[in-house]
C-alpha cells in the first residue's frame, strides 16, 4: 500500500495547522523572549507596545489562573518567566494582536532591564559548578574496576558529540478556539496531544475534559514536537481563556531556531579494556549531557543513553554513568534516537581509538564482540532473537566487503589528492518507551451503515506514514478494500490519555490496538454472516469485500453483512486497549527487561575526501537491516533512507554553536548546514535481513523510525579513515560533527 498522503502532499493539498480557515475574529500571537541567557528581571516596560494600534493584550505570568508550570518529568520550567531568566529565548510575555505584523511591531517596542548573572554553556562547566537537573544514574554489569587489572590493553579518551536542530519543515504552531461553556479546542502541531491537554488544563486551572486537542498531521517532528510543542499551544490557550476569541500562533523560522531545544550535546570520557584476542573485557563511560536550563525530557534521554552505551556488543564488565547538566541554553529535548546515538558514538569511538593504538582495523574489534544469543545487557535484559552477527556477516558477504576494501586501497594508491575511506556500523536498538507505563495505546473503530470504516488512534502522522500502516491493518483484518477505510485526525476526545508518537513505538502500540478492535468487530460479524450463509462460524472469513466460506467466495458482500448487523442491533463500534506485555524495569536496581525487542543491522559506508579542500562525498551506504517481516517495505525503506541522511548530517555537517553569553550563533540556514541533495549518499542500498520477525511487533513488522539514524555514525569513521590514508600524522580527536573545516585541519595536522 502506498502512503495515503502522497497524492495530496505532492499537490500541496494536505492540511496542516497553518492551512486552517480562521474565524473572522481570530487574533495572532507572538512571544517576547529573553535577550539574555541568565539574569534577574529588574523591569519590563510594555507601555509603548500596548499603545500600538491593533495590540489587544500582552499576557505574562500574572494572567495565569492555574499554575505557571509546564515541566513534565520535573516541574522546573515556567510557562512565562517571573523574576529570573535562564536562557536566551525564554518566553517572558505573549503579545496578542490583530495581525502578525502588528505583533512584530509591538515586540521591538518592549523595553526590558536585566541584571546579568553567570552564564554556563557547557556540560563540563556545569559539572564543575555542581549544576545538575537531577541525580546521576549508573548501569553496572560485572566488576569493571577489577577487570581492567587483567586486561592486556587499556585505553582512555574524551568524546564530544554536538547537538542537532530538528528543522522540521513545519515550524511549531497552533490554532486555539473558544467553544461554549468555557471549553477550548486546540489544534496543535504536536507529537503529544495528551501532554498539551494535560499541561493546558494545569495552567488554565480547568479540568482536562474542557480541553480538546486535535492533530491533523505534522510537517515533521523528529522528537522536537514531543514536549516542546506544548508551551506555544498553552500560551494561546491562556489568551483564549481571557479574550474568548480564537488565537493563532505559528513561530517563524528564526524564533523557532532561537527558542527551542535541540538534540543534547554530550561530553564524555571513556576507559576500555581488551584481551589479546580483542575481546572487550571492561568498559566505563561518564556521560555529561548538556540538558539546558530545564529538565524537559533530559532524564529520560539520559536513561536511553545508558541503555545503548554498548551498542551491539557484549561487554561482561560495564559501568556507565550519566549526569544531566543544567546550563543556560534552551532546554534540550527529544530527537530521533533519544540519547541512543550519543551512547553509540562513544563506544564506536572507543573501539576506533583502541584499533588505532593497536594498529589494526576497527572492524576486527567490532566483529570479535558482537552480541550472541542469551548475552546480558548492562541493564539486565537477556538478548534473544539476536541478529547482530547475521546482519554483520550478511553485509560483508552480500556487499562483497573484501572487494570494496581492495578497490579503496587501489584508489588511494593511485590518487594523491583524493582519498577514500570505509567503515562498518552495526546497530542494536531497543524498542519501547523506557518508562514502562507509557507503553499503551487505544483505538476506536466505527463501522458505518454503508460499510465504510472510521479509525481513530493515538498515533500522530508526521511523515512516517503511520496512518497508512493503521489503514492497512484495518483493511487487512476486516478483509475490505482500503478505499472503505478513513483515518481520522488524532483527537483527545475520541482517544484519550495517549502516549506521544515517539520511541519508534507508535505503529506497534496503536497498530496492535487497531488489530484488537477489528478482531472484536470481526467476531460479531462472522456470527451474522454465519446465520446468513448457514455456515459454521469457523469457516467464515472476509476477503475482498465479500464473505468466504472456507476457500469458496459466497455471493454475500461485506455491505450486506453490515446491513444485517444493523437490523440485528449488533454493535458496530469497538474500543480496544493494548499494553505491551513482558516489559518491566526497576529503577531502584537499574535492572529489568525494558524493551519488547531489539532492531539490528549493519551499514557499510564508503566516502571520498578531497584532500586539497577538506570537502567529502558519501559514495555509498550499503545496509542490511532487520525489518522483521515488513508489512510495508516501501515505507520502511523510505524511513531507513531518511533516518540515514539525518544521521549523516548530525555526524558531518550540522554544527550547533552558542557564544559564551549563551546566544545562538547558528541561528539561520546560512549558518546552520543540513544535508541537501548534494550531501546525500550517492548510492543507498538497503537489503532486508531474512528473519521471522517478532511477536510483539505489529504483524511481526519491526519498528523502523529511529534505529537507522545510527547508521549515519559510520560516515564519521569512514571520513576519518580517508584522512588517515592521506596524513599518517593525523591523530583522531572524536569530536563531532566532522565538518569540512575539521577535516581540512586533520589532513594537514603535523
Amino acid at each position: 500500500m502506498k502512503n495515503i498522503d502522497s497524492y495530496t502532499h505532492v499537490r500541496g493539498e494536505s492540511l496542516f495547522v497553518d492551512d486552517m480557515i480562521l474565524r473572522q475574529d481570530a487574533l495572532f500571537g507572538l512571544v517576547f523572549d529573553s535577550p539574555k541567557a541568565h539574569g534577574k528581571i529588574l523591569s519590563v516596560d510594555y507601555s509603548n507596545a500596548e499603545a500600538v494600534e491593533g495590540v489587544i493584550k500582552i499576557f505574562t505570568y500574572r494572567d495565569i489562573v492555574g499554575e505557571n508550570q509546564i515541566g513534565g518529568i520535573i516541574p522546573d520550567e515556567p510557562l512565562w518567566a517571573e523574576d529570573e531568566v535562564h536562557f536566551c529565548g525564554q518566553p517572558i510575555a505573549f503579545i496578542v494582536a490583530e495581525s502578525d505584523a502588528i505583533a512584530k511591531k509591538a515586540r521591538v517596542l518592549i523595553e526590558i532591564e536585566i541584571e546579568e548573572l553567570q552564564v554556563i554553556t557547557t556540560a563540563k562547566e556545569a559539572k564543575e559548578k555542581g549544576s545538575f537537573i537531577n541525580a546521576p544514574r549508573s548501569f553496572n554489569l560485572g566488576d569493571s574496576q577489577k577487570s581492567f587489572a587483567s586486561c592486556d590493553y587499556v585505553f582512555e579518551g574524551e568524546i564530544f558529540s554536538n547537538g542537532q536542530e530538528h528543522l522540521y519543515l513545519e515550524t511549531q504552531g497552533c490554532y486555539v478556539e473558544p467553544k461554549e461553556n468555557g471549553n477550548i479546542k486546540i489544534t496543535s502541531s504536536t507529537q503529544g496531544p495528551t501532554q498539551v491537554q494535560k499541561t493546558a488544563a494545569k495552567v488554565l486551572g480547568i479540568p482536562m475534559h474542557k480541553i480538546e486537542v486535535d492533530v491533523i498531521r505534522l510537517g515533521g517532528g523528529f522528537g522536537g514536537k514531543e514536549d516542546q510543542a506544548t508551551p506555544w499551544a498553552v500560551m494561546a490557550a491562556v489568551a483564549v481563556q481571557h479574550l474568548n476569541r480564537p488565537v493563532k500562533f505559528m513561530l517563524n523560522r528564526h524564533d523557532d531556531l532561537r527558542m527551542t531545544g535541540k538534540r543534547h550535546p554530550y561530553e564524555s570520557t571513556f576507559k576500555i579494556g581488551l584481551t589479546k584476542d580483542l575481546k572487550i573485557k571492561a568498559f566505563e563511560v561518564e556521560f555529561l549531557q548538556n540538558s539546558g536550563a530545564a529538565a524537559d525530557l533530559s532524564p529520560a534521554i539520559a536513561e536511553r543513553t545508558l541503555f545503548h552505551a554498548t551498542n551491539s556488543y557484549f561487554v561482561p564488565n560495564v559501568k556507565t554513568t550519566v549526569y544531566s547538566c543544567k546550563t543556560n541554553l534552551p532546554p534540550n529535548t527529544a530527537f530521533r534516537g533519544f540519547g541512543g546515538p550519543q551512547g553509540m558514538f562513544v563506544i564506536e569511538s572507543a573501539i576506533a581509538k583502541a584499533a588505532d593504538e593497536l594498529n589494526i582495523d576497527k572492524k576486527e574489534i567490532q566483529e570479535a564482540n558482537l552480541l550472541e544469543e542469551n548475552d546480558e545487557f548492562s541493564y539486565g535484559q537477556i538478548a534473544t532473537e539476536v541478529q547482530a552477527k547475521k546482519s554483520w556477516f550478511d553485509a560483508k558477504e552480500k556487499f562483497e566487503l573484501e572487494k570494496l576494501e581492495k578497490d579503496i586501497v587501489d584508489f588511494n594508491t593511485d590518487n594523491q589528492l583524493f582519498k577514500k575511506g570505509i567503515s562498518l556500523m552495526p546497530i542494536a536498538f531497543g524498542i519501547s518507551f523506557t518508562n514502562t507505563p507509557m507503553n499503551h495505546a487505544r483505538a476506536l473503530i466505527h463501522i458505518y451503515q454503508d460499510g465504510s470504516v472510521g479509525v481513530s488512534t493515538g498515533a500522530v502522522e508526521m511523515g512516517q506514514s503511520v496512518n497508512t500502516k493503521m489503514l492497512q491493518i484495518a483493511s487487512e483484518v476486516l478483509g475490505i478494500s482500503s478505499e472503505k477505510v478513513k483515518l481520522e485526525s488524532t483527537n483527545t476526545t475520541r482517544v484519550a490519555n495517549t502516549s506521544p508518537s515517539a520511541a519508534s513505538s507508535t505503529a506497534d502500540l496503536n497498530g496492535k490496538a487497531v488489530e484488537m478492535a477489528c478482531n472484536s468487530l470481526l467476531e460479531r460479524l462472522i456470527k451474522v454472516a454465519s446465520n446468513i450463509t448457514a455456515s459454521k462460524d469457523k469457516s467464515i472469513t472476509f476477503k475482498d469485500d465479500c464473505v468466504f466460506t472456507g476457500d469458496k467466495k459466497s455471493n454475500i458482500t461485506w455491505n450486506e453483512v453490515i446491513a444485517e448487523a444493523m437490523l440485528q442491533r449488533i454493535a458496530l463500534t469497538e474500543n480496544a486497549h493494548y499494553a505491551t506485555p513482558i516489559i518491566h524495569f526497576d529503577k531502584s536496581k537499574e535492572k529489568g527487561h525494558p524493551f519488547a525487542y531489539h532492531v539490528y543491522g549493519t551499514a557499510i559506508t564508503t566516502v571520498t575526501v578531497d584532500c586539497l579542500r577538506g570537502v567529502y562525498e558519501v559514495d555509498a551506504v550499503k545496509i542490511v537491516h532487520d525489518f522483521g517481516k515488513s508489512m510495508n517495505i516501501g515505507i520502511d525503506i523510505g524511513q531507513v533512507e531518511g533516518a540515514l541522511a539525518q544521521g549523516i548530517g548530525w555526524m558531518t555537517l550540522e554544527e550547533i554553536a552558542y557564544n559564551k553569553d549563551g546566544r545562538l550563533l547558528s541561528n539561520a540556514l546560512s549558518t546552520y548546514k543540513i544535508p541537501d541533495v548534494f550531501s546525500a549518499a550517492k548510492i543507498v542500498e538497503v537489503l532486508p535481513l531474512e528473519t521471522d520477525g517478532h511477536e510483539l511487533a505489529i504483524k511481526k513488522s519491526k519498528a523502523v523510525g529511529e534505529p537507522p539514524l545510527m547508521y549515519g555514525i559510520g560516515s564519521y569513521f569512514a571520513i576519518q579513515n580517508a584522512v588517515k590514508a592521506f596524513n599518517k600524522n593525523y591523530k583522531p580527536t572524536y569530536h563531532s560533527p566532522f565538518t569540512p573545516e575539521k577535516v581540512l585541519m586533520g589532513l594537514y595536522e603535523k
